[in-house]
C-alpha cells in the first residue's frame, strides 16, 4: 500500500512539474546534447531569458 502511494505521488509530481515547465531546461539540454553536440549549452538563466523573450515576441500561443 505504501509503495502504491509513493508511485502515485511520484506520478502526480512528475505531471505537475512537467505542466509548470520545471523540466523544460533539462529537456532542452538533453535535446541539444543529442542533436547538436557541437553547440555550447546555455546556462539555465540564459535559457529562461531566451524562452521568455520568445514568448513576449510572439504572444499568439498564449491565452492571456
Amino acid at each position: 500500500m505504501l509503495a502504491a502511494l509513493g508511485r502515485a505521488y511520484a506520478a502526480v509530481r512528475w505531471y505537475l512539474t512537467s505542466m509548470m515547465g520545471d523540466t523544460a531546461y533539462a529537456g532542452y539540454v538533453a535535446h541539444l546534447r543529442r542533436t547538436h553536440p557541437d553547440r555550447p549549452v546555455p546556462s539555465e538563466r540564459e535559457f529562461w531569458r531566451a524562452r521568455y523573450a520568445e514568448q513576449g515576441a510572439s504572444p499568439e500561443g498564449r491565452c492571456c
